[in-house]
């Protein structure tokens, strides 16, 4: 058995049993966590030192669609009608098999420099099975731990072509992936359906796609508008009656929905994800991080598209955090005529949105999220003394209002090193990243943004 022991670092668990330590050790053997604690013998190990390192959980970026890493740069100025219609209408038809397998390559590896070894890869834009195979391809060449959510894409109907809102979930290519690459749930990456849901499609279509996500015991995401011109105002009544709703649920965005829906929704057992940044930008609302704790539960958090915003985890738990205590402080403020005199959230809660909480909405929090024995060894080491962290007098919040992907140090996924002393393991990034280059280009040939 191979075992690998890290060393004399600052260790954040995310576990309360576990706890946290100035300066303590992680046995590791093979894939798994073996033991936390202050002092470990183990000398047939090998020795990863970690003294002037942070160790904690790897981030969990429970939203995030990767295939579109080659676009980056062209929707920060875009509305969501703008992003719906540059997006999918116009550039996701431009995508071949292998312009998806480099977004997803490339996409993953930034997000393992960045310090997030688990993602959910919510694919919307695989117009074919070979589209799908390539961005799993993609995705497994990597070493990253992923969801990959099985999605479909949204073009503008053509003359007498049925529009995307009227079409089933294909339950043929989920049944192919079911018993092909996806037959063991024990992989690193597992699949889940990313379906149109109650907003985007017809009655007749979500009470399909959620049947079948039971069937075959998938997690079902969908993203939830909620403003007045979705399309089942009462869908999530009729799958709750129905008994469609609970655990294997996973709502995104959501940010419209009444007070009463979105308890229904909640106590069923269904997570949320909030994506802050996107949500702002794109006029989706008020992120709903301050709403979900009035009702008892936390949300998770991703990044959601990188052709607008940074696919940095560090950046998204910091502006979940900060705006929901703005939102806070001025509700506050507005009821006493004074400043608040305690801040509503501490660091260490965001901490766990983007870990341990994220890690739950994807049902993986049996295996990852926080460093505690039989758990994956997925964890990520930070440098305390890069200069914009240095002196780091409390660990937890160096992470949370500090740190950033360029203080990743080192990353472990499943036992394996992706990533030592500030560089990738993955070899011959620069040649797909050339090759990457040249699909963007040819995507948006003659597209204005």
């Amino acid at each position: 058995m191979t075992q690998t022991l890290i060393k004399n670092g600052s260790i954040i668990s995310m576990d309360r049993k576990v706890g946290d330590f100035d300066r303590g050790d992680i046995l590791i053997e093979e894939d798994k966590i073996i033991k936390v604690a202050r002092t470990i013998r183990a000398p047939n190990a090998r020795v990863i030192d970690a003294n002037g390192m942070i160790v904690m959980p790897g981030f969990v970026n429970a939203h995030i669609h990767t295939w579109q890493t080659g676009l980056r740069g062209i929707a920060g100025n875009w509305s969501i009608p703008e992003y719906l219609h540059g997006m999918h209408a116009n550039i996701a038809p431009q995508y071949t098999a292998n312009d998806t397998y480099l977004g997803n390559l490339i996409g993953s590896l930034n997000q393992i420099s960045n310090g997030a070894t688990t993602i959910f890869d919510w694919c919307h834009n695989n117009a074919t099975p070979g589209h799908t195979d390539a961005a799993i391809n993609g995705l497994q060449e990597t070493g990253i731990r992923a969801v990959f959510g099985h999605g479909s894409p949204k073009p503008d109907a053509k003359k007498g072509q049925l529009p995307y809102t009227h079409m089933p979930h294909p339950r043929s290519e989920l049944e192919r992936l079911r018993k092909g690459v996806f037959a063991s749930n024990s992989k690193l990456i597992t699949l889940a359906m990313a379906a149109l849901g109650p907003d985007f499609s017809t009655w007749e279509v979500t009470e399909h796609d959620f049947k079948l996500a039971k069937e075959l015991d998938l997690i079902i995401s969908a993203h939830v508008w909620g403003a007045p011109n979705r399309m089942n105002k009462d869908g999530y009544q009729k799958l709750a009656k129905m008994k469609l709703l609970g655990p294997n649920h996973n709502l995104v965005h959501g940010v419209y929905l009444s007070t009463s829906e979105l308890k229904l929704i909640v106590d069923s057992g269904a997570s949320i994800t909030v994506t802050p940044e996107v949500e702002l930008q794109m006029s989706h609302g008020v992120p709903l991080t301050g709403r979900l704790r009035e009702l008892g539960v936390q949300p998770s958090i991703g990044v959601d598209v990188e052709s607008n915003i940074s696919g940095d985890m560090f950046t998204i738990m910091r502006m979940t955090m900060q705006t929901q205590r703005n939102l806070d402080n001025q509700r506050i403020a507005s009821e006493t005529k004074m400043p608040a005199q305690k801040l509503s959230i501490k660091p260490k809660e965001a901490l766990a949105w983007a870990t341990i909480g994220s890690a739950k909405a994807l049902r993986l929090d049996k295996k990852v999220g926080s460093l505690k024995p039989g758990k994956q060894a997925d964890l990520i080491l930070i440098n305390k003394n890069d200069l914009n962290l240095f002196p780091v007098n409390n660990a937890v919040e160096a992470v949370v209002f500090h740190a950033n992907g360029s203080n990743v140090d080192t990353v472990i996924i499943a036992g394996k090193i992706r990533k030592r002393n500030g560089k990738l393991s993955y070899r011959g990034i620069e040649k797909k990243k050339a090759l990457l280059a040249r699909s963007s280009q040819r995507i948006l040939k003659g597209f204005k943004h």
